[in-house]
Protein backbone atom coordinates (compact mmCIF):
# COMPACT_ATOMS: atom_id res chain seq x y z
CA UNK A 1 0.00 0.00 0.00
CA UNK A 2 1.26 3.49 -0.83
CA UNK A 3 2.25 5.92 1.89
CA UNK A 4 -0.30 8.51 3.01
CA UNK A 5 -0.03 12.03 1.64
CA UNK A 6 -0.48 14.95 4.02
CA UNK A 7 -3.23 17.42 3.16
CA UNK A 8 -2.70 21.15 3.28
CA UNK A 9 -3.77 22.82 6.49
CA UNK A 10 -4.78 26.13 4.88
CA UNK A 11 -7.93 24.58 3.34
CA UNK A 12 -10.99 22.98 4.87
CA UNK A 13 -14.05 21.15 3.55
CA UNK A 14 -16.37 24.15 3.79
CA UNK A 15 -13.96 26.41 1.93
CA UNK A 16 -13.51 23.86 -0.84
CA UNK A 17 -17.28 23.51 -1.21
CA UNK A 18 -17.55 27.31 -1.53
CA UNK A 19 -14.95 27.23 -4.30
CA UNK A 20 -16.86 24.41 -6.00
CA UNK A 21 -20.10 26.43 -5.97
CA UNK A 22 -18.31 29.38 -7.58
CA UNK A 23 -16.76 27.27 -10.36
CA UNK A 24 -18.29 26.79 -13.80
CA UNK A 25 -15.99 23.88 -14.70
CA UNK A 26 -17.60 20.51 -13.95
CA UNK A 27 -14.30 18.65 -13.73
CA UNK A 28 -12.92 21.19 -11.27
CA UNK A 29 -16.11 21.00 -9.19
CA UNK A 30 -15.79 17.20 -8.92
CA UNK A 31 -12.15 17.45 -7.85
CA UNK A 32 -12.95 20.10 -5.24
CA UNK A 33 -15.84 18.04 -3.84
CA UNK A 34 -13.61 14.97 -3.62
CA UNK A 35 -11.05 16.96 -1.67
CA UNK A 36 -13.78 18.42 0.56
CA UNK A 37 -14.96 14.90 1.41
CA UNK A 38 -11.41 13.87 2.29
CA UNK A 39 -10.86 16.96 4.46
CA UNK A 40 -14.06 16.09 6.33
CA UNK A 41 -12.83 12.58 7.10
CA UNK A 42 -14.48 10.72 4.23
CA UNK A 43 -13.22 7.38 3.01
CA UNK A 44 -11.38 6.68 -0.22
CA UNK A 45 -14.46 4.81 -1.43
CA UNK A 46 -16.67 7.82 -0.82
CA UNK A 47 -14.21 10.12 -2.57
CA UNK A 48 -14.06 7.76 -5.56
CA UNK A 49 -17.86 7.68 -5.77
CA UNK A 50 -18.04 11.49 -5.73
CA UNK A 51 -15.28 11.80 -8.31
CA UNK A 52 -16.89 9.33 -10.62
Amino acid sequence: MAAAIDVRTDFDGDGLRRLARASNDGRQVRRLLVLAAIYNGGTRSEAARIGG
